[in-house]
């Protein structure tokens, strides 16, 4: 299939086809409302259901009834509205639907405006809804890694019976790009855990509801190991000139791009830096950064929010090295210039060449 330019927000519903979604549920919101407008254009023709929610309570509601019918689908919105959806999130998780939800943010809190954040990464990537519960978190940085991954949500979801999210900014979401999809699409099946109307799934039970202690105990720790195996298998992250990189920038979305464009200027100018770009926010590529840890004199986190990916990154080097911090909120975007001069300043603060980490590590 030729490549076709369009937004990342509507290569999402093209992809959600080819995987086999078969039920859009969603009400619109900026900046994810091409999401809901190509569903309801092209979820129809192929022979899904398209509705309109009165609103996101309702929407996420009905991807519960829809997936415990077998039906792969999908909803999409933005902060606020994920804010009303973390109630459904956390009945999905307990029930063990599958379902796929894209977040393209905006800024906030509260209403916030219009423009691109990435401060909805502790609502998705921690859990906004009650009890121990995850769900797995893609993060792409281009209109092709919306298809690539959205089709790769849909694996997931149905692999874990978990919800999976799409956490993409808001300029992901608008940008326009080339994108090629796959040239055969998934045939939709019927798991047998469905409830279906069928004399064989009429045994089948989809609650996540344990009255007895014990019970939701043993529940839960089925859910616990589940995440756990999602945290050994399906890790993700792209390293770029990061194997030997003193300083590496990690970032997600937007900013990812960002920062291999300032990683090329700065190698052009000596300096040996490098990316980590978590693509999977949840499981978290926590082994990756220990490993380029032995190499790298510091870790320089660039996002739009006040610190929440920092967070994670601190939480898995665990003081082995330093982590710098440089960010933009309410809707602007950290820009190439002020990251290189950053980046700059750091080279000069970090010049004395630590020791390995083997070697720090022998003298504990």
């Amino acid at each position: 299939m030729h490549k076709q330019l369009m937004k990342g927000n509507e290569a999402i519903v093209r992809a959600a086809i080819l995987a086999g979604c078969r039920g859009f549920y969603g009400y619109p919101i900026t900046p994810a409302s091409e999401i809901t407008e190509v569903a309801a254009l092209y979820m129809p023709q192929a022979g899904g259901v398209f509705l309109q929610a009165e609103s996101e309570v309702a929407a996420i509601n009905m991807l519960y009834g829809a997936s415990s019918a077998g039906v792969r689908c999908m909803t999409a919105s933005s902060g606020p509205g994920i804010s009303l959806m973390q109630e459904g999130m956390s009945y999905m998780a307990g029930a063990e639907l599958p379902c796929v939800i894209a977040d393209i943010t905006r800024g906030g809190p509260g209403l916030g405006n219009l423009g691109s954040e990435q401060s909805d990464y502790h609502q998705v990537v921690k859990g906004g809804g009650n009890g121990n519960y995850r769900t797995i978190v893609l993060a792409p940085h281009s209109a092709q890694e919306m298809a690539d991954l959205t089709a790769l949500s849909f694996e997931l979801a149905d692999r874990y019976r978990t919800p999976v999210v799409l956490l993409a900014d808001g300029f992901i979401g608008q940008m326009m790009e080339p994108v090629e999809f796959p040239q055969t699409a998934v045939e939709p099946q019927l798991p047998d855990w469905a409830v279906a109307g069928t004399a064989a799934s009429r045994g089948n039970l989809i609650t996540s509801l344990h009255i007895e202690n014990n019970e939701l105990e043993a529940h839960v720790l089925k859910l616990e190991a589940k995440y756990k195996l999602a945290e050994e298998r399906e890790v993700r992250a792209e390293e770029w000139y990061a194997e030997d990189a003193e300083i590496v920038l990690v970032g997600y979305g937007i900013v990812g791009r960002i920062l291999k464009a300032v990683t090329a200027e700065a190698r052009a100018a000596g300096i040996n830096v490098g990316v980590l770009r978590p693509i999977t926010l949840y499981p978290f590529p926590t082994r990756n950064f220990q490993r380029l840890a032995n190499r790298a004199r510091v870790f320089v986190v660039v996002e739009m929010s006040t610190g929440q990916l920092v967070e994670d990154v601190r939480l898995a080097l665990n003081g082995i090295r330093p982590v710098e911090f440089l960010s933009r909120v309410g809707g602007n975007i950290p820009s190439h210039e002020d990251v290189l001069k950053f980046v700059q300043e750091l080279a000069r603060r970090y010049q004395p060449v630590l020791r390995p980490i083997e070697e720090q590590m022998a003298h504990v």
